[in-house]
């Protein structure tokens, strides 16, 4: 494995969430990611985040793992969940809940519930 690859592998089976974006959770570096994360963060799940902009071996390592184009990506226990878009559609139907939770992380359900509200 590559040293991205094997940084990826460390990212994703040491965190229960991860979410590899341009940028931090604090401070988003592109709308896609800022999107992901303020969805995360409202929901209050704990999760690491990896700039990938801080590497390029890793910017396009991420790519090459999950074999997805785009960033950012989220993983949930060690397995890609999906994009940007993937990630608004699940929040959106409810299947995010049911992802977490089925997965033991922990989330506020009535932030998703107000998520869905808002853009219902």
């Amino acid at each position: 494995m590559t040293d991205a690859a094997t940084q990826i592998k460390e990212s994703i089976t040491t965190n229960d969430v991860v979410l590899f974006m341009k940028g931090t959770k604090e401070m988003p570096q592109c709308g896609f990611s800022s999107r992901v994360a303020g969805v995360l963060n409202y929901m209050g799940v704990e999760f690491s985040d990896v700039n990938v902009l801080a590497d390029d071996g890793l910017r396009q390592g991420i790519k090459d793992f999950s074999d997805w184009p785009t960033v950012p990506q989220l993983y949930v226990k060690g397995e890609f969940v999906g994009g940007c878009d993937i990630i608004t559609e699940m929040t959106l139907s409810g299947e995010l809940d049911t992802l977490f939770a089925e997965n033991g992380v922990t989330f506020d359900k009535d932030a998703a519930d107000k998520i869905r509200e808002a853009n219902g």
